[in-house]
Formats: structure tokens, C-alpha cells, sequence
């Protein structure tokens, strides 16, 4: 016979939900441990609680993988329904007190790591029920949660054209032609953009942004564009030149301290810096949650700040 409605909130708990979900989305007890700052046991043990509260098995065993059952897979789509409305429910509350809360979702391309903590610190002073969340990927991985409507705003710079989607730049972000201070091309008279192409380029790997931007600028003016190294973030580019490697173009925000400190110096180069603009991407289908408009508006306003912050840093 069926539980009541009654029934089933007597014997469930909101943090027996959670930790489902958890280990749903984990498929494991102990990493959903991990994110919940549980034990395993404890895991465990929230879990046979409300398999004992529906009367059904949620989760198996089949050798040693964990899957989901038939029960598990409604009761997730039930309450994937179920903390959407608490969210809703946060967000309409706090409007009736004039305050933006519930969640945002920020995804950050690697080189945007540098940006966003400046973005984020004023915003959360100015909307302290918010919970920001922000995920650093490459850029891969953006446009593959931006299409999987995975998040509610990314963070990147070359945005898609093919894709449907609403942008909004709000700083530019430079592209420096570099090298180690002692390098022999400093030495050079009218280099080339090519000869220092030529002179050992480390890179980001094939897709990046900053590589994709190099490449576009080789295409615009019938350049070759062929590293010698390809490494896996702006960081690790970067300490390859510091260590003597090659030259590479990085952005300017990734190698301020270095500047600064004279251990990397730019190479004069035509077209360079190349610019390019951060922009706040998101579906142009998605509906704007409170906490989506609240940081757009936040942005917008603060057009002019940003641009003077970084520039005198």
C-alpha cells in the first residue's frame, strides 16, 4: 500500500535527500562524502535511512560499481523539482526584504581566474545572501557546459558565433608578445612578427583562448603559428619562459608580478598587444534568474571602474 503524503514527511529528512543526491551525481559514497564533509559510514547510513523510509532500494551494487535503481532515478528527478522550488523560495523571500539571493553559477576559462576574484569580492560585499559558485575549465569545457546549459553565466573571451548565445564584454584583455629578460631577440632590430613566431613559441594547447587568438591574428596576416611546446595552462607557458624555453604571448594579467619584477620583458611587436574583450556569456534562450540580472547590472555599472583597477595594477 502506498505511504501518505503525511507519512513520507514524517519519515524523510531534507539532509537524507541531499545526501542522495550527492551520491546520485557522484556515484559514489565517498566522494559524495568528500563534497558533503561526511564520512563514508555517515553517507552510508543516511542513505539505508531513507531506502527504510520508502521501503525500496535506491542504490546497488553490481561487482563493485554502484548504479541507481528504477526507485532512485524517480526519487532524483523528484527532488531535483523539490530544491528548485526551495530556490525559488530563498530568492522570492529575499525580494520581499529587497535582497537578491539563491545561487549563481559562474564559469571562469582558465585565463579569466585572474579577473573574476576582482569582479566577485564588490559584487558579494553588495548581495551577501548570494551563494556563488565558481568553476575554473578550459575552454572546451565552457562551450560544452554552455551548451548543456550547465550554469548560469561563463566567463571567456572569444565568444562562439555559431552559437546562440547573449554576450556582454565588459573589459579588455591584452595579449603580450614576451620573452625572458637576458632572451638574445630583445637585442633584434625590427623584428619581425614571424622571426619571433620562429624563435622557440610555447603555447597553450590547440582550442584555448589566448591560442585561438594567436591563430586568428597568424591567419589575418598569413603568419605560421607552430609551437615547439604546448603546455597546459597560462601558468605553466609562462615559467617556460621564465625557465629559458622560448617566447610566448600571454595575456597581461597572468604576468604582472613578472613584469613588474623585470624577469619577463615585452618584445615591440606591429599588431601587438592583441586585444581581445572578457565577456559575460550566457543561452540567449535562458531566463535570467535575480542573482543572473544582479551581476549583468553589476557589470554594467562598473564598466569603468574595472577597466581603471586593472590598468593601475
Amino acid at each position: 500500500m502506498p505511504l501518505s503524503v503525511q507519512t513520507l514527511a514524517n519519515r524523510l529528512t531534507f539532509r537524507q535527500l541531499q545526501v542522495f543526491l550527492c551520491v546520485y551525481q557522484t556515484a559514489s559514497y565517498s566522494k559524495a562524502g568528500e563534497q558533503l564533509g561526511l564520512t563514508q559510514p555517515a553517507v552510508s547510513s543516511q542513505v539505508r535511512q531513507l531506502e527504510a523510509a520508502l521501503d525500496v532500494p535506491v542504490f546497488e551494487y553490481v561487482g563493485r560499481k554502484l548504479y541507481c535503481t528504477a526507485a532512485g532515478e524517480t526519487l532524483a528527478k523528484s527532488i531535483a523539482v523539490m530544491f528548485d522550488e526551495l530556490r525559488f523560495l530563498q530568492s522570492d523571500l529575499a525580494a520581499m526584504k529587497g535582497q537578491v539571493a539563491g545561487d549563481l553559477k559562474i564559469v571562469a576559462v582558465n585565463t579569466a581566474q585572474y579577473v573574476v576574484p576582482y569582479l566577485l569580492k564588490p559584487f558579494c560585499e553588495q548581495h551577501p545572501a548570494l551563494n556563488v559558485d565558481v568553476r575554473v575549465v578550459n575552454r572546451a569545457e565552457a562551450i560544452k557546459r554552455l551548451n548543456d546549459n550547465q550554469d548560469h553565466l561563463v566567463i571567456m573571451g572569444i565568444v562562439p558565433e555559431e552559437k546562440p548565445l547573449a554576450s556582454m564584454p565588459f573589459m579588455d584583455n591584452e595579449l603580450l608578445a614576451v620573452a625572458h629578460h637576458d632572451h638574445p631577440i630583445h637585442l633584434e632590430k625590427n623584428l619581425s612578427v614571424q622571426r619571433f613566431l620562429d624563435a622557440g613559441l610555447l603555447s597553450r594547447e590547440s582550442g584555448s583562448g589566448s591560442r585561438l587568438a594567436l591563430e586568428l591574428f597568424g591567419q589575418q596576416n598569413r603568419l605560421s603559428v607552430k609551437p615547439i611546446m604546448q603546455l597546459g595552462s597560462n601558468d605553466a607557458v609562462k615559467h617556460g619562459v621564465l625557465a629559458g624555453l622560448g617566447v610566448a604571448v600571454l595575456p597581461r594579467l597572468s604576468i604582472l608580478p613578472e613584469l613588474k619584477l623585470g624577469l619577463l620583458k615585452t618584445v615591440a611587436l606591429e599588431g601587438f598587444p592583441l586585444k581581445r574583450s572578457w565577456c559575460v556569456v550566457y543561452p540567449k534562450g535562458k531566463h535570467p534568474t535575480p542573482s543572473m540580472r544582479a551581476f549583468l547590472e553589476f557589470i554594467q555599472d562598473n564598466l569603468g571602474n574595472l577597466e581603471s583597477f586593472f590598468k593601475n595594477n
